[in-house]
């Protein structure tokens, strides 16, 4: 049996929302029907978006539900540089710090290349992994034009929260518009769209145990926004495409579960003062700055991410590297370079993050096994 410690990656299923999900998939109906099936689909959507805004403090007219945190947030840049090009607004910088997804650097880089004028900066953090707000302002100052920001809530690797209300109103000083991917953010850590002060704001249901494959993005009420996906009238006219119903509901299921009590620190507290106790070496990143209550990206020194991984896995733990692999080629994670991590550090990291159906003697079998191997591992390099 294992135990999962990989919740920033994708949370378990909670029972809210496959019960939720098993109801809707029971009733047939497309929500853009008139009938009644049609329409009892549609209530079960429109539940979901009262849902999720009512978690969020957002009006449920400016919920656009999406395929997932990716597609929202390529719906905001890519939505918001069209349409504000439209308007005569046009935008011609686009700002994102270092540490953010994947999903927006590939986007913002994207954009870079075929929309004419744009010229896409990157916002440097701190040491600690915080965006470096003095630096922020220098690009803002500096720059001619319009610019579009996209900033992330929480990262996904440190846990590190970072000041969006701070960086929203430079920002606004300017004239710019503000994007938050607060996927990670969202029932780990209090999520207001007033207090975030940002335009776009991007959620994802798996990540506080939803399904896969549903998220949303936020809008403001009059920002730019122009639909990427046309063909149909489905969500305002802002997301074409049939609506996956039980996906959806299961989604507002969730967020009321996953906002209704949100998690502290102590568990993780707890858990790193076991990690140190048992390795002295080890470095916790981002332990400084105010982070998520479920994650601890965590090396140790004389053990490379991916061996702790397999060693971990086989124990019956299972956690994720910090280093990003694809096609097999493992590359430095990208978050820890910006923090000026040394590589081989950065090489031994790893992430441990929990969430609503962990135990506490789970997490504490996690520290005899880390510890466990650590030792092993420090034997031999004796």
């Amino acid at each position: 049996m294992h135990v999962y410690l990989d919740y920033n990656a994708t949370a378990p299923l909670r029972p809210e929302a496959r019960a939720a999900m098993l109801a809707a998939l029971e009733a047939p109906g497309n929500a853009m029907s008139v009938h009644g099936p049609g329409r009892a689909a549609r209530a079960s959507i429109e539940k979901a978006r009262r849902q999720v805004a009512a978690a969020v403090g957002a009006q449920a007219d400016d919920v656009i539900f999406t395929g997932g945190g990716t597609e929202a947030n390529t719906l905001a840049l890519r939505g918001a540089l069209q349409a504000a090009s439209a308007a005569g607004e046009r935008i011609t910088r686009l700002i994102v710090s270092a540490v953010e997804h994947d999903s927006i650097r590939a986007t913002a880089a994207a954009c870079g290349e075929s929309v004419a004028g744009l010229r896409v900066l990157t916002a440097p953090v701190t040491r600690t992994g915080k965006l470096d707000l003095a630096e922020f302002k220098r690009l803002l100052d500096e720059g001619k034009g319009r610019a579009l920001v996209s900033l992330m809530a929480a990262n996904n690797e440190t846990g590190v929260i970072q000041p969006v209300a701070e960086a929203a109103a430079i920002a606004k000083a300017h004239h710019a518009l503000v994007h938050c991917d607060a996927v990670q953010a969202l029932g780990k850590t209090p999520v207001n769209i007033a207090g975030l002060s940002a335009d776009y704001v991007s959620f994802s249901a798996h990540k506080i145990g939803g399904p896969q494959g549903v998220g949303a993005l936020i809008v403001r009420q009059g920002a730019p926004l122009a639909p990427q996906m046309l063909g149909g009238g489905q969500e305002f006219g802002r997301r074409a495409g049939t609506h996956n119903v039980a996906a959806i509901a299961a989604f507002g299921a969730a967020v009321e579960a996953a906002t209704h009590a949100l998690p502290t620190s102590a568990a993780r507290t707890e858990l790193e003062r076991r990690l140190k106790a048992a390795c002295m070496d080890a470095e916790i990143f981002g332990e400084a700055e105010h982070r998520l209550a479920n994650t601890i990206c965590i090396a140790s020194p004389t053990i490379p991410s991916e061996n702790m991984v397999i060693a971990l896995d086989l124990d019956g733990f299972a956690v994720s590297a910090g280093a990003a692999c694809s096609s097999g080629k493992v590359t430095q994670s990208h978050v820890l370079t910006a923090m000026g991590v040394a590589p081989q550090v950065a090489a031994s990291a790893i992430r441990v993050s929990f969430g609503w159906n962990t135990q506490e003697q789970e997490l504490s079998a996690f520290a005899d096994a880390w510890s466990r191997i650590v030792k092993r591992a420090q034997a031999r390099a004796a």
